[in-house]
Formats: C-alpha cells, sequence, structure tokens
C-alpha cells in the first residue's frame, strides 16, 4: 500500500468517526443549557454558577488524562486501541443523563466521564493523523479531520432542530416536558456507537507500526525540556483559554437576549456549517501561508464575535444571526491549526505527549475561565464575552512577539 493511500485511510475513517459522534454529540450539547434550567426551574439564578461547575469541573478534571494518555500511547507506541476506548467511553456516558430528573449533578456525571473519554482519545487520535500523513499535509489533514468534525455537528443541530420543534412550549420559547429531553438523548446514542465501529479498520500508522520495544525513544513528560516556542505557545493557549468559556454561555446569552430555543439552535448549527465548510481551506491555508499567521488571525477575529455578544442588546439581537458564523470561522482558523503547529513543534518521540499537554493546559484552564464566565454572567450577561475580547488581545501579543515558527532539529 501506498504511503498516500495509507494516509487517506487513516484519516478518512477517524473523520467518519468524528462525524459521527458528532452527530452525537451535538444533538445533546445544545440542549443542556435549557435541560438544566428545566432542572432548576424553580431556583434560575443558579443556572449560570450551575452551567460553569458542570462545563468547568467535566472539561478541566477529565483532561489530566489527556497528557498522561498521549504519554501511554507514545510509551507503547500503539493509537488505535487508546482511541477505539475513548470513543466508547464518551458513547456510553450518556446512559446518565436518563437519570438528571433526580438531580443536575448527573448531568455533571455524564459530562465528566464523556470528557475521560475525550480525554483518553483524544492525544493518540491527533498523532495517528500526524504521523499517518507528510509533512508538507499536515494543516490539510488535521483541517479535514475538523471540518468533518464539524459537518457532523452540523447534521446534530439539523436534527436537533426538528425535534425540538415537536416539543417545544411555544409560550416559553423551550422544552418544558422532560419527556422530550429523554427522546433526543435516546436518538443521539444510536450515531456514536456507528462512529466507533469505523475505528476497528484503523492501521497504527508506519511511524509506529512494527517498531521494537528496545528501540522505543522514552517519551518526554518534562514539557520544560521542549523547544521555547512551544513551551510559550502552550503559555498563549492557557491565557487564552482563561476567556474561552463553553459555548453553554454563548447559548445561554442568546436566549437571554430574547430569541427562542429552535432559533438559536439554528444559530448554533450555522456555527458548525461555517467551521465545516472551511476547516479544510484553512488547515491547507496555514500550510502555505504558516501556521501562526493564521492562528493570530483567528484570535483577532474571537475577540470581535466575543465582543458583539457582549455589546449586542435585545434590540437588535437579529445581529447574532451573522456573529454565530463569524465563530464558526474563528474556530475553523484555529482548532486544526494548533494540532497541527503543537505537532510540528513537539520532538518527534513525543508528539502525542505534546498534543496531550496542549489538550491538557487548555482543559485545566476550562475550570477556572468558566467559572469566572458562569459568575460574571451573574452579575451581568455581557461581562463574560468582554473578558474573553480582552484574553484574546493578550494572546495576540504573546504569539505574535514572542512565538516563531520553526521545527524542533
Amino acid at each position: 500500500m501506498s504511503k498516500k493511500s495509507f494516509v487517506n485511510r487513516n484519516v478518512i475513517l477517524t473523520g467518519f468517526t468524528s462525524f459521527f459522534t458528532d452527530v452525537s454529540s451535538e444533538m445533546i450539547y445544545p440542549l443542556l443549557q435549557a435541560f438544566v434550567s428545566a432542572i432548576l426551574a424553580a431556583r434560575g439564578a443558579l443556572v449560570g454558577p450551575v452551567l460553569g461547575i458542570i462545563e468547568g469541573v467535566a472539561e478541566s478534571t477529565a483532561s489530566l488524562l489527556k497528557v498522561f494518555s498521549g504519554y501511554y500511547s507514545d510509551r507503547i507506541r500503539k493509537r488505535k486501541l487508546p482511541t477505539i476506548s475513548g470513543y466508547s467511553l464518551s458513547a456510553a456516558a450518556k446512559v446518565l443523563l436518563f437519570f438528571a430528573s433526580s438531580g443536575w449533578y448527573f448531568v455533571l456525571f455524564s459530562r465528566f466521564i464523556d470528557r475521560i473519554g475525550k480525554g483518553i482519545r483524544t492525544a493518540p487520535r491527533d498523532a495517528l493523523i500526524s504521523e499517518s500523513t507528510p509533512s508538507e499535509m499536515q494543516g490539510r489533514a488535521f483541517g479535514l479531520q475538523r471540518a468533518m468534525d464539524f459537518a457532523g455537528a452540523t447534521a446534530g443541530v439539523l436534527i436537533l432542530y426538528f425535534l425540538s420543534l415537536k416539543f417545544i412550549d411555544h409560550a416559553s420559547g423551550t422544552i418544558k416536558n422532560m419527556t422530550g429531553f429523554y427522546t433526543m438523548f435516546v436518538v443521539s446514542i444510536v450515531p456514536a456507537a456507528i462512529g466507533v465501529v469505523f475505528l476497528f479498520f484503523l492501521k497504527e500508522p508506519p511511524a509506529v507500526a512494527g517498531v521494537q520495544a528496545k528501540q522505543r525513544p522514552k517519551p518526554n513528560l518534562d514539557f520544560r525540556r521542549y523547544d521555547r516556542n512551544l513551551k510559550i505557545f502552550f503559555l498563549a493557549q492557557a491565557v487564552f483559554t482563561l476567556g474561552n468559556s463553553s459555548n453553554q454561555f454563548l447559548l445561554l446569552r442568546s436566549m437571554n437576549l430574547g430569541l427562542a430555543l429552535p432559533s438559536v439552535v439554528l444559530m448554533y448549527m450555522l456555527f458548525n456549517l461555517s467551521s465545516s465548510l472551511l476547516s479544510g481551506p484553512f488547515g491547507s491555508l496555514s500550510d502555505r501561508l504558516g501556521f501562526r499567521k493564521v492562528l493570530i488571525g483567528g484570535y483577532a477575529l474571537y475577540g470581535v464575535v466575543y465582543a458583539a455578544f457582549g455589546f449586542i442588546s435585545r434590540e437588535n439581537a437579529a445581529l447574532l444571526w451573522a456573529f454565530w458564523p463569524l465563530y464558526g470561522v474563528y474556530a475553523a482558523m484555529t482548532e486544526g491549526v494548533e494540532k497541527a503547529f503543537v505537532a510540528k513543534l513537539a520532538p518527534a518521540e513525543s508528539k502525542a505527549t505534546a498534543l496531550g499537554f496542549s489538550h491538557t493546559i487548555i482543559g485545566i484552564g476550562l475550570l477556572p475561565a468558566s467559572i469566572i464566565a458562569g459568575t460574571l454572567f451573574a452579575v451581568q450577561p455581557a461581562a463574560p464575552f468582554l473578558f474573553g475580547a480582552g484574553t484574546s488581545i493578550a494572546t495576540i501579543i504573546i504569539v505574535g512577539l514572542w512565538v516563531k515558527e520553526r521545527p524542533v532539529q
């Protein structure tokens, strides 16, 4: 089998897994803020802080696994098994949502286990994509994977939109009947299971297949010994994450501005659609123009969008129809490109470990980010978005002045 066809096989299969997994996830994700609001109907003031706790604890605590999963994958030189294990665990976590009527903490448990699954799978999967792809096509490969990711998210949100119309309470603009939520949760399990099946047809990339144990260089778990540019980029990611709270707050802000749940779901679909259409082109552009330049443009666009979410009022809430797709453009410019950039700067023997560090830094930052956002939202709904715009400016300064784009020798 030629290298080129082998690359296509692994990238395409992980792409299909991402597609179906996100069909499942995005049938649930836009509902969570409405679901938690329904559970806490008698204590509406708690919705912001509770969402902050759920998203912050789930993302941050589980993210600790990402670096260790990457290190373990580098150590055993296997990518396929941890990838399958992580996706399978995330699929199983959705069952816990059916117990949420007993308390909002079941939503936390479900999100926590789902994120553990993501923590196990993400770094090995990203390393598999990187090691299956020629160096001059890294941005394109990660862009394709993210495009499939966002395409699945678009399909999932579209399915959610039509299902939500069946259960919507037109007087309140949201879903009040718990049966409606549970019906959509049941449907979401099917694509999650389909996504796992594709992973069994993966092949270990040439960089790891057939390597004897005594030939394996030990991966580097001490990130202080990494290239200076990579360490500074990790710092930039940490600063950016403090203002990049969960998308649940963007959804909550949209409803706070008076929009009904079906309209918010459609806006979220536009976010995923624009990300899906543009992730591939921006990945290819980063291969030609450079990862750093594309990332700086993405962070700048993020600041504009978050500032808009802060300043928009109920009277001009229709402007959100434009800013949700722009938020998708930001995601297309950064999510796959960040992975390709880290993979480029990482030592060859520690590729999954470095990718795991990147994900862990972002995940750990989401705990204070979500708590800050939840607290600020309870005080003033516009505040968390203005704060996020400020951290994007700081990130641009760090990356623009101190991060140089060159591979580790």
